[in-house]
């Protein structure tokens, strides 16, 4: 059996500037963080040798790849060839459609996961752009480059996304009482509902040709090198100024960013300590992010008791391969060049 574990992410400032509507006519960029929440896809062989099995929410037993009815599982095994004999399960921290990147760690980790059950490294880049391949480019799903690149590279970084369509990771390096402070001032709550981000991102990117939409992505794209900015002097308040700013920002790109629940629910944060947050992935449920100072903490649980908080620490290392069985590599042969080529990956 191999097992690949791969984070999900929080977006903290410049989401919708990943989109190439947008990038390849204007920079764009994005300040996230992987948290300690993942997402495990395990393979192993299956009995029968013409068969591949998946499990995910249903389980599926099929003969040919195009009779898959998941779309990522059926593109990812088509890129590596299986024709049988194999079986894949996926299992999540975190329920899918809550607004942490979910997808593309399933995305990232599958690859992840092949890669080191054929015998072959493949660096974080790698891992990255072909999962944006599969899901933007093959899947034509309406979505953007940092939740993958953000899956594979892990750490708090700042991505360039460029006209060219080149992204650029930027490792965002802080002084151990910064980063401790970040972490212990951050504070999610479940709003209790799941989404699927299709119809909201598919607004918000018809709506990247309009100029209005284009300067508020702009303005926070600008906000990025704020949040940095206040980040690496420690000024801690301001950049909960800044994710305040950037969430009533992203209001205006599309119609179903937010509803009056929610609304309410942020408001009530602000209201009780908050200086700041935002609602995590493209909107209208999911999870509230909040930034709030350890001495009025006590007071933003009380007024949001009736949400389910979700306690997490950064994560710092990406999609990895946590266990490597004794299984022998997909129609491979064990030779001293494989073991060292898994000893890297590893």
């Amino acid at each position: 059996m191999i097992i690949t574990r791969t984070p999900f992410r929080i977006s903290f400032v410049g989401g919708g500037s990943d989109m190439k509507e947008y990038y390849e006519q204007t920079p764009g960029a994005v300040l996230s963080t992987t948290i300690d929440k993942h997402m495990y896809i395990a393979s192993h062989r299956f009995f029968d040798d013409d068969k591949v099995r998946v499990k995910y929410a249903k389980t599926e037993t099929v003969t040919k790849l195009d009779q898959l009815e998941h779309p990522i599982f059926r593109e990812v095994l088509a890129r590596f060839q299986i024709s049988g004999a194999l079986e894949i399960s996926s299992n999540a921290d975190i329920p899918a459609g809550s607004g942490l990147g979910s997808s593309s760690s399933f995305t990232v980790g599958l690859l992840h996961n092949l890669y080191a059950r054929t015998g072959r490294y493949v660096a974080k880049d790698q891992l990255a752009q072909e999962a944006c391949e599969i899901e933007i480019d093959k899947l034509h799903e309406p979505i953007g480059k940092q939740d993958q690149y953000a899956a594979a590279f892990g750490s708090l970084n700042v991505f360039h996304f460029n006209p060219n369509g080149a992204v650029t990771v930027e490792p965002v390096l802080l002084k151990a009482d910064i980063d401790k402070a970040l972490q212990d001032n951050l504070l999610m709550f479940y709003t209790g509902k799941q989404r699927f981000a299709a119809q909201i991102l598919s607004e918000q990117k018809a709506n990247i040709q309009s100029a209005f939409v284009r300067e508020s992505l702009k303005r926070m794209v600008d906000c990025v090198w704020e949040a940095q900015s206040a980040l690496y002097e420690g000024n801690l308040d301001r950049f909960g100024t800044i994710l305040d700013k950037t969430w009533r920002l992203k209001q205006t790109l599309a119609s179903n960013v937010t509803n009056p629940e929610i609304n309410e629910l942020y408001d009530q944060g602000v209201r009780n300590g908050a200086v700041g947050g935002k609602l995590l992935g493209a909107g209208g449920s999911g999870f509230l992010l909040f930034y709030c100072d350890k001495s009025r903490q006590h007071q933003l649980r009380a007024a949001l008791a009736h949400l389910r908080e979700l306690k997490f620490r950064f994560d710092t290392e990406g999609s990895k391969v946590i266990y490597f069985g004794d299984e022998h590599p997909v129609a491979m042969h064990r030779n001293d060049d494989m073991v060292e080529s898994m000893e890297e990956a590893l």
